[in-house]
């Protein structure tokens, strides 16, 4: 296939639409159900591009759950404790291949945000990995290949129209990519830079204990903030991250914006979230939107009179603001990274405040002797990268 016609652009006005391969060459991807469109292939090969590369630095299967050409979350394939399969909707006795494993960490980062994602994964697709996407509300999926079983679960879904596309594992980009822009073309070296453990060497602070854990989450922080739209900023927690702040014009606003979503991830594992006794009928997405205002300052509009009974077996109690502080307190071990350097210390003030004890970010700020004696404040570990990671 050496062109494919899209339904219409990013809008329904922006037609004609297609995709093809300029040098007249076929197509990496395969389209084996659906009909994928502009913005679906926009978030397949950037969440292919960064699932490929989790793998190759990790050497764990990695997974990606995309929204509007941003992860929403991204992961490695480590096991998941009882918590976390509670929190994701995971029953306690299912069996879970290591990808299926890496892909509901992907989804839980922010449930919210991935309502409608589009799902990548490094490795072949499995029947572990269809089930649990044939419960949740998704777009589509790119993977370098599927199980004959995965494939009859996923083409049953969205009354035949999912979108699933096979992308060739032993595709390479062309060197220099084109974008036009208002009828201008823009050219430019595709962004090949390697991100792996030996970027992590230089560490700026007096803490220099960095363990392998650690290095896995820094990792994993970097290369999804390769492909989050920017300015971004990544906190992640054992090979899963756990807020992502993407597309913000001010650094802080991404470090907050982030933090807030890595504390909400945090919050859904507290003992008033897990204790909640949902109604049978809710569907997933409900609940998880009952969740989050639970967890809001609006928490009035589930719990209160004559709303809980809408959503609730019984009226919860309130999760008190200094309650939510308190347990948000005793979240610790988070790394955080970001895709240009930090101009001032508030930045890691704020990350502090959601359990980070390990930064990668480039430095090369005029205050980067403020910053570091931030995270020294701390004992925080902290490297500098050398490497900024724009993209747009």
């Amino acid at each position: 296939m050496r062109e494919f016609e899209l339904k219409y652009g990013c809008n329904p006005n922006q037609k004609p639409a297609k995709i093809y391969m300029k040098d007249g060459s076929e197509l990496p991807v395969q389209i084996l159900n659906g009909r994928p469109g502009f913005i679906n292939f926009l978030d397949a090969f950037n969440s292919w591009q960064l699932v490929r590369e989790l793998k190759e630095a990790t050497g764990l299967p990695a997974a990606a759950s995309f929204k509007h050409v941003s992860p929403a979350g991204a992961a490695v394939g480590q096991p998941l404790s009882d918590t976390m399969k509670q929190i994701y909707f995971v029953a306690p006795d299912a069996e879970l291949s290591p990808i299926a494993c890496a892909y509901i960490r992907a989804r839980g980062a922010d449930r919210l945000s991935s309502f409608g994602d589009w799902a990548a994964l490094s490795d072949v697709c499995d029947a572990s990995v269809a089930r649990y996407l044939k419960s949740e509300v998704s777009d589509g999926i790119i993977a370098p290949g599927y199980t004959d079983e995965a494939l009859e679960i996923l083409k049953a879904k969205k009354k035949g129209n999912y979108n699933i596309v096979q992308i060739d594992a032993d595709y390479v980009p062309a060197a220099q990519e084109c974008k036009d822009v208002f009828g201008v073309t823009f050219e430019q070296g595709h962004n090949n830079f390697k991100i792996d453990e030996e970027l992590l060497s230089n560490i700026v602070t007096a803490n220099k204990d960095l363990p392998r854990q650690a290095k896995i989450d820094l990792i994993v922080s970097l290369i999804t903030l390769k492909y989050t739209q920017s300015n971004s900023v990544c906190y992640v927690k054992d090979g899963q991250a756990i807020g992502v702040g993407a597309g913000q014009q001010s650094r802080i606003h991404c470090t907050r914006l982030a933090g807030n979503k890595a504390d909400n991830w945090y919050l859904r594992q507290s003992p008033q979230v897990l204790a909640l006794r949902f109604l049978p009928t809710l569907s997933r997405a409900e609940r998880d939107n009952a969740i989050d205002v639970y967890m809001s300052d609006e928490c009035e509009d589930v719990i209160g009179e004559g709303n809980w009974q809408k959503i609730f077996a019984e009226k919860p109690a309130e999760f008190t603001r200094e309650e939510k502080k308190a347990w948000i307190a005793t979240q610790s071990g988070v790394s955080v990274g970001s895709d240009a350097f930090f101009p001032f210390g508030d930045n890691i003030e704020r990350a502090r405040k959601s359990g980070v004890q390990y930064v990668a970010e480039p430095g090369g700020s005029v205050r980067d002797d403020l910053v570091i004696e931030t995270a020294d404040k701390y004992n925080m570990v902290m490297t500098f990268t050398g490497m900024r990671l724009f993209h747009h």
